[in-house]
């Protein structure tokens, strides 16, 4: 190695070091070379999609870095130029050989300079133009592409596309790092989004609930709206409205905005524990929204129910209860469904407001006898919850016309007070009106009309 050309070289590799940084320029430690990760800038909204799937297209602002890996021989660069490979995990390896030849052309124009510096701006600068490859781009597995295209030919006779093949064998500086099992896209999709995660969080930002300046590293975006809030704000939030059961409410705070935080943003801010609970209730409401579930109506059990359409009875697939879909209890086929007397008064209120077509609905559900009961008793109820009293001992209905506050079970015979409903001794039922601890103590006429017992004395005299 002349000493001109060990010069040349250490210039060029010291320039290198102090134009990229340590992550986009390594220097090998034991020859004379080293990887160059070359990242390239995007044209605006850049957009790529999948074979065969060319209607859902994916907005990227990043895609991998392409590494060149070179060692500078000894008479680099006086007569020989460097050794190297380029890979990539997204270009073809057609593609890549394209920028091989590219490269020695460069190389070839300039025998006798430097020329890794040049090979870096051809690469960063004139890839997307030099390959023709604009958006939306399409991507494959170049192997996968292969094995596609042996099945599709399998059967014919393919003499001519083995001589192709054979002819147009890749450069062997060309590398396409992805396996052909992988999935191209999705590890395209994961390199765009960690790197957008990687820039956000190496910017400055206002905080639009405490205004505080932060770093991103210390800030969470929402995806759709782009709107940035610090962690903790964010981490309080999330906390009360899980707390809450609001987990329908985990939106931005942005006035009118409607954009939603992702699970693995909420699970990052709150934690594994406080998280289970927002998994469980936000399952929970979904399926209160889906009308073709129901829960069981056991307590120790409230399973997810899934009813067939057109049908009233629901099986429990946990406890095996089936049951009627309507009223909730156990499934009694043709049979009008059962209620309680509360049930009973909210029926006849139903009934007695519904149109036409409600009331044949109702009539059908319960039966038309049934809804006449409903109506009838629940007046009755009324009637008796509002000019009567349940008796002590056997919970009789009993009115009070007229008299003092000492009653008579007409059922079971049993004297209580009309005031407390407590009780009384069949020895001496007064002596609750004579206590003086007693609550109704001094009160056996009270609520009693004084003209009507005066009448009632007079009546006597005459």
């Amino acid at each position: 190695m002349s000493s001109e050309d060990l010069e040349a070289q250490e210039d060029e590799l010291l320039a290198l070091a102090s134009i990229y940084n340590e992550e986009e320029f390594h220097r090998a430690e034991s020859a004379q070379g080293g990887e160059i990760r070359i990242n390239l800038e995007l044209p605006q909204d850049f957009r790529i999609f999948a074979k065969g799937e060319e209607h859902i297209k994916y907005p990227v602002s990043f895609l991998p870095t392409l590494i060149l890996n070179f060692e500078l021989p000894s008479d680099y660069p006086s007569n020989s130029p460097p050794v190297f490979t380029l890979s990539s995990r997204w270009l073809s390896r057609v593609q890549l050989g394209t920028l091989c030849k590219r490269l020695d052309e460069l190389w070839q124009e300039n025998v006798g300079s430097v020329v890794l510096f040049s090979w870096i701006q051809f690469l960063k600068e004139d890839l997307f133009s030099f390959l023709s490859i604009e958006s939306p781009l399409e991507v494959t597995n170049s192997n996968k592409g292969k094995q596609e295209r042996k099945k599709e030919g399998a059967g014919k006779d393919n003499a001519e596309d083995t001589e192709k093949d054979s002819k147009e064998q890749p450069d062997p500086r060309a590398i396409q790092e992805v396996d052909p099992r992988s999935n191209l896209l999705l590890q395209l999709l994961d390199f765009d989004e960690m790197q957008q995660q990687k820039a956000f969080d190496s910017k400055m930002f206002c905080c639009n609930i405490c205004f505080s300046e932060k770093m991103g590293s210390e800030c969470t975006c929402f995806k759709d709206c782009k709107h940035v809030y610090c962690k903790e704000c964010m981490r309080d939030y999330f906390q009360i409205q899980i707390r809450d059961g609001n987990v329908q409410c985990l939106n931005c705070p942005e006035p009118e905005c409607s954009s939603v935080a992702t699970p693995a943003q909420v699970k990052h801010l709150v934690g594994e524990e406080l998280f289970a609970r927002y998994d469980r209730l936000l399952l929970q409401s979904s399926l209160d929204l889906m009308a073709d579930v129901m829960y069981c109506p056991r307590k120790m059990c409230e399973t997810a129910v899934l009813v067939e359409p057109d049908t009233t009875m629901g099986i429990c697939p946990s406890c095996q209860y089936a049951f009627c879909t309507l009223c909730k209890m156990g499934y009694h086929g043709l049979s009008p469904c059962r209620a309680t007397a509360a049930e009973l008064r909210g029926l006849r209120d139903e009934y007695l407001k519904a149109s036409e077509e409600e009331k044949q609905f109702l009539e059908q559900r319960f039966g038309k006898r049934v809804i006449q009961k409903a109506v009838e008793e629940s007046f009755s109820s009324e009637w008796l919850e509002k000019n009567s009293k349940a008796c002590p001992r056997c919970s009789s209905n009993i009115q009070k016309v007229d008299g003092c506050n000492k009653m008579t079970c007409t059922s079971c015979k049993q004297y209580f007070c009309w005031l407390c409903l407590g009780p009384l001794s069949r020895v001496n039922p007064y002596g609750h009106f004579n206590d003086t601890s007693s609550p109704c103590f001094n009160q056996l006429f009270q609520g009693v009309d004084i003209d009507d017992d005066e009448e009632f004395w007079s009546d006597e005299e005459d």
